[in-house]
């Protein structure tokens, strides 16, 4: 299971009431943070989590409202008493962005290792996340994020019984040892069935909505994409901008089957984005006009 909490759901500048773009994603107690816009650091303390497990950053791309919130997380993080090194990804120029901001921020207890991104599709994996990233639409490189979390199959006597396993090494197997037997090795994965169903949970924010999207985020359990207006007449003014709207989120979800949408990255003037839920629930029954600190636990589905 993961547990998800989009910590702000505000574009461009923030509003008393709403805290820039940041999620925060927890798996195992070790948690992944994408965006970090001016406030992250605030909404995080609201939403009680702590700082110190914060294993990896992943940014979409280098505009203010996404990133300007670095200097003071980091520095929150160091006062967590953290010491392990923590993994920034992004763009290519994220180091030289990310040590820019650092400047007022130069002595952390903890080392800090960068990944940029080079290509369309990149993924990597770091601690408890295995993240893919596509290349999206918007007037600088920005980035879409993929996490997926794999499930293993169920234990099969049958395949143990195959392999000649006595049944008192099969709950050893079960807990992950490896058993010698007769001068052979045997490990977990020999006595396993097909791969269950995984959870798969995407974000994507500032773009023009791409042709490659609905396979990018086929499946998704929960999508989290953003409306930077909620009404189609704004259609004009979100392309010349390269966001999208409302009803685009939708018609990206619905494309991509996912189950769940969670919109996200409204605009200042958008005060009020639930007044136009019918737009995208018109289009996608599933969605969810975010708030800051909306939380959700996706678990595996039992069949």
């Amino acid at each position: 299971m993961i547990d998800v909490a989009l910590l702000g759901t505000g574009g461009m500048m923030p509003l008393p009431n709403r805290f820039l773009t940041s999620l925060l994603l927890r798996k195992r107690g070790r948690m992944m943070l994408i965006d970090s816009g001016e406030g992250t650091q605030v909404t995080m303390k609201m939403l009680g989590w702590g700082f110190k497990t914060i294993d990896l950053i992943c940014y979409t791309h280098f505009h203010a409202d996404h990133i300007s919130g670095l200097p003071g997380l980091l520095l929150t993080i160091g006062n967590s008493d953290r010491q392990e090194p923590l993994t920034i990804a992004g763009p290519e120029g994220i180091e030289k962005v990310a040590e820019g901001l650092r400047l007022i921020a130069p002595e952390l207890p903890f080392d800090i290792n960068y990944i940029e991104f080079k290509d369309k599709y990149e993924s990597i994996s770091v601690s408890e996340f295995d993240v893919r990233a596509m290349q999206v639409d918007h007037r600088i490189t920005c980035y879409g994020y993929s996490m997926d979390i794999p499930r293993a199959g169920k234990f099969d006597p049958q395949k143990a019984e195959s392999l000649g396993l006595p049944k008192p090494t099969w709950s050893r197997l079960q807990k992950g040892e490896t058993i010698e037997l007769d001068g052979k090795s045997y490990t977990w994965d020999m006595v396993l069935g097909e791969p269950r169903k995984g959870i798969k949970l995407c974000y994507c924010t500032d773009t023009r909505p791409t042709a490659d999207m609905p396979e990018f985020f086929k499946g998704a359990d929960l999508l989290i994409y953003e409306g930077i207006y909620g009404e189609d007449e704004k259609y004009e003014k979100a392309v010349k901008h390269k966001h999208s709207l409302f009803s685009e989120a939708a018609n990206i979800a619905k494309a991509a089957e996912a189950k769940e949408l969670w919109l996200t990255h409204f605009s200042p003037a958008l005060t009020e984005p639930e007044e136009f839920l019918n737009v995208a629930a018109g289009i996608f029954p599933n969605t969810v006009v975010g708030y800051d600190r909306l939380t959700k636990t996706i678990r595996f589905e039992e069949r």
